[in-house]
């Protein structure tokens, strides 16, 4: 389905980068996506209670559903993919598309999703269907790249290509800030929502391998109104040397900041816990003072 004239992301071209970082896997060069799913399972652990059916949504080649039944914590687990080749594996799978989800209403009791939802044109229509697929008190749990992510890269590309050019084009992805993505579960009904963020930097010996892991995990520019023209080797090569300059270690690496944040939330059920009503307190804050002068 052609994308509307509205949509920041070409999800067409994203599909095809990563069937070729799929299909050409480096070892190691899905660190970050590993690291994620890590980070999965610990936070699974801390959650006192067992999951019939866990679905996986765009979990990168089976990284969250090996992380969900590493955690012990699902009886069944379905991967859903936008590509067939991506499911490989031991779990049942459907293809679908996260913007389009392909799960009945009521029907999961974990839905996570790992580094796919800051790629959709409509997050907020996702977070409403992934909120239906949930059976009362299912839980929604996923991490996504905030605002911060690759800010070294985005602002050393920007200035060569004003220092050459005269002028710029969007070359990295726009993040989203924690404070919207909590915004958006709330308009998506969740309760109990709860944010974080985590900053992981990594270090490189230069741009270009930075950006030589960014494409063997698929994570490429896709903002549709980037500029078509060919960037010129000269852009890359002053690009390179405004980031040592400005973000390397006395050793001469440079670092990158992957920003990535954890949201949760849960479909609503009655058994959980919910804010006070306008006055409903037993006692009232000036009560409350005239005891402490009292004291």
């Amino acid at each position: 389905m052609p994308a509307p004239e509205s949509a920041i992301f070409d999800r067409d071209l994203q599909l095809a980068f990563r069937r070729r970082a799929f299909r050409r896997a480096e070892p190691g060069a899905d660190f970050l996506l590993r690291r994620v799913a890590e980070d999965l399972a610990d936070r699974l652990d801390t959650v006192e209670r067992r999951f019939p059916v866990a679905i996986d949504l765009a979990g990168h080649n089976g990284l969250a559903a090996a992380a969900i039944a590493s955690s012990g914590k699902a009886d069944t687990i379905l991967r859903v993919e936008r590509d067939a080749d991506f499911l490989k594996g031991p779990f049942p799978a459907i293809v679908g598309d996260e913007e389009m989800l392909p799960i009945k209403p009521g029907s999961a009791d974990l839905i996570v999703s790992l580094m796919a939802l800051h790629a959709t044109n409509d997050t907020p229509g996702a977070m409403v269907q992934i909120a239906r697929a949930l059976k009362p008190d299912g839980l929604f749990l996923a991490a996504l790249s905030g605002s911060g992510t690759l800010g070294e890269l985005r602002e050393s590309l920007l200035q060569a290509e004003i220092e050459l050019t005269g002028g710029a084009s969007p070359r990295v992805f726009p993040f989203a800030d924690v404070r919207d993505v909590g915004g958006l579960l709330q308009r998506a009904g969740f309760a109990l929502p709860v944010t974080d963020v985590e900053n992981v930097t990594v270090r490189y010996d230069s741009l270009f391998n930075l950006m030589a892991d960014l494409r063997a995990m698929g994570m490429q520019n896709i903002v549709r109104d980037r500029s078509r023209r060919p960037v010129s080797k000269r852009l890359f090569l002053r690009a390179a040397e405004i980031y040592a300059e400005r973000f390397s270690d006395p050793d001469g690496r440079i670092r990158a900041t992957f920003s990535i944040i954890w949201l949760s939330g849960w479909a609503p059920h009655e058994s959980q816990q919910k804010p006070l009503k306008p006055g409903s307190a037993k006692a009232s804050l000036a009560d409350a003072l005239k005891k402490a002068e009292e004291e």
